[in-house]
């Protein structure tokens, strides 16, 4: 299991250098620049030291000499500022635009993933995936490139110029600091998996709170208030558990590596202080040292921070890759056809499909449907009919059989073609951020003005149209803001009226609207469904009364086929489902 998570660990690392190689002139510069504001700042102690030993004793001051160095230092730590800030906007620079391509190539393999991932994942995880846990790796990237390069450069800068000036004394800070690596890489491999916990725990909170966000009219209307509380609090609990856990052990190395660095400080301070009175070092020396030694611990500190923080950026990184990784749908083929001059010819052979392997829905299921008939879809809930809506439009392969369109199966067409010739509207309506107008002509964005106003009258949705504060021009929000259910139903109703594809998908299109509305949209409808191949799922079945075709289904097969009259005659399960609708009126 360790050698697992080691292996996923290395596999995230490269992944991560692999994003940050395509930068390497700005991670080289970076670098020159940490060395040489490196250089500039160890240098500073050198003519501190000097300047200590032109102070001889009272009376005994090189005020010159001193004056000299101080402008010396004031270079040094002018270079050095400069050096620090270039380098600081030159690591922004590397880090951000790794971040935006992570995101860039995320978001670019979302879109590209089969719906079957989109309905086994909650969007609020995904969510989380693309912006919390990128977010956080963005932090702790740009702490490794701030802190890293001058750190390490720090460390092997401070000890070339202390066994330039004294290797004994060099030597007793060199055995020490191994104690301080082994507590910062003890702590490290603990921390990694704790962040990657948090991580998980923090993106299945992220997805309850936008679910229940995006639903909270159910939940009052349900009174599920407390019972959803409850259940924020579970996640919310083990969010606390989980990440007190990560920062007491990301906030033990500082400590830690702290207690280890006042060891070398007071080694050096020891044997420096003997040295002195032994004529083997000049207090300026000794000074120098001291400072050396602070310099040199002091990194020690800053990389374990860093190292933490790395842990949880690749954690992060972890779960962003492991989306990126996910299986694609599966692209068209080389050789697709390019659906054209489509009639809406569509036939379904001997076809099967599961969503989980064992759990088959639709078996031997066969339909041929000519161009401009009306094909029906009714039967009890779960019972195949918005799967075979999916299949239709290649949202889901068959898992064996085909589904053909003009003769050529779907799954040697270009998706784009084939969903080109199709228009929907569904129950569960979906609209975007924006205006009225571009809400309407979504598909055809080129649409002129007196195009959409057209659609709108067709849909009935002129009307309140109008009424709306900027008319055509109002913005609504996500997923059509203030305005109704029924009104948001007729928006989708006019985008498909804009577009008039060949072939037409009815699911549930009216089930928002009110009964006299509805008669006029069901009148509008079968004008647009004139010479057009179209599929209407109903659960009112008096809305499907003149359709060519009525497909009656029952856990995933066709149990009875024909018209209206033809099936009630039969007086098989289409006539009762039908009688069942009047009952009770």
């Amino acid at each position: 299991m360790q050698k697992k998570e080691n292996k996923a660990k290395k596999g995230t690392l490269k992944k991560v250098l692999s994003y940050i190689r395509r930068y390497w002139f700005f991670m080289v510069l970076s670098v020159l620049l940490a060395a040489v504001s490196v250089a500039a700042s160890l240098y500073i102690p050198i003519l501190t030291g000097n300047a200590v030993d032109l102070i001889l004793g009272p009376g005994q001051v090189d005020f010159p000499g001193i004056f000299r160095i101080l402008v010396k230092i004031g270079i040094a730590i002018g270079v050095a500022a400069l050096c620090q800030w270039t380098m600081n906007v030159s690591n922004n620079h590397v880090a951000y635009r790794v971040v935006r391509d992570i995101r860039e190539d995320a978001f670019r393999r979302l879109q590209r993933l089969p719906l079957r991932y989109q309905d086994s994942h909650p969007a609020g995880e995904v969510v989380s995936r693309m912006i919390a846990d990128v977010d956080q790796f963005a932090d702790g990237l740009l702490m490794g490139f701030t802190q890293l390069f001058t750190g390490v450069l720090t460390i092997l800068g401070t000890l070339f110029f202390m066994f330039s000036v004294n290797v004994g004394i060099s030597l007793v800070v060199v055995l020490v600091t191994p104690v301080s690596l082994l507590v910062a890489a003890f702590i490290a491999k603990r921390t990694y998996d704790m962040f990657r916990l948090q991580s998980q725990v923090r993106g299945e909170q992220t997805g309850f709170v936008e679910e229940m966000v995006g639903e909270q009219k159910v939940v009052q209307a349900f009174g599920r208030e407390e019972k959803a509380l409850e259940q924020f609090d579970e996640v919310n609990e083990r969010l606390r558990k989980c990440s007190l856990r990560a920062i007491f052990f990301s906030s033990i190395t500082n400590p830690s590596t702290r207690f280890v660095n006042s060891l070398v400080y007071t080694g050096v301070g020891v044997v420096g202080a003997l040295s002195v009175v032994g004529g083997g070092l000049t207090v300026g020396q000794l000074s120098c040292f001291l400072s050396y030694a602070n310099q040199y611990t002091k990194p020690f500190n800053e990389i374990s921070g860093v190292v933490t923080e790395l842990q949880n950026a690749l954690a992060c990184a972890g779960r962003v890759f492991e989306l990126m990784e996910e299986e694609p749908q599966i692209p068209d083929a080389p050789n697709a056809l390019e659906l054209q001059n489509v009639e809406g010819r569509v036939s379904i052979e001997d076809v099967f499909f599961a969503y989980q392997k064992g759990q088959r829905l639709i078996e031997r299921f066969n339909l041929e449907v000519k161009p401009g008939q009306r094909v029906a879809l009714v039967g009890p809930t779960g019972c195949g009919k918005t799967t075979v809506i999916n299949l239709l439009m290649r949202f889901y392969d068959v898992d064996s059989g085909a589904i053909r369109v003009e003769g050529a199966d779907i799954r040697n067409v270009t998706r784009s073609s084939l969903r080109k010739n199709y228009g929907m509207v569904l129950q569960d309506t979906w609209l975007k951020q924006g205006t009225i107008r571009e809400n309407i002509a979504y598909g055809r964005p080129e649409a002129t003005l007196e195009e959409v106003v057209e659609a709108a009258k067709a849909a009935h949705a002129h009307s309140f149209i109008k009424r709306l504060p900027q008319g055509y021009d109002t913005v609504i929000g996500e997923d059509g803001g203030a305005i109704s259910q029924g009104q948001k139903q007729l928006l989708c109703i006019a985008r498909v009226m804009l577009c008039l594809p060949p072939m037409l998908i009815l699911d549930e299109a009216t089930s928002s609207i009110d009964t006299r509305t509805e008669i006029r949209i069901q009148k509008a409808f079968q004008k647009m469904m004139q010479g057009r191949t179209s599929f209407i799922v109903a659960h009112r079945l008096s809305t499907i009364r003149d359709a060519d075709t009525i497909l009656v289904m029952r856990d995933g097969h066709i149990i009875e086929q024909g018209n209206h009259e033809s099936l009630l005659q039969k007086g098989g399960f289409y006539a009762e489902l039908y009688n069942s609708q009047f009952d009770h009126s």
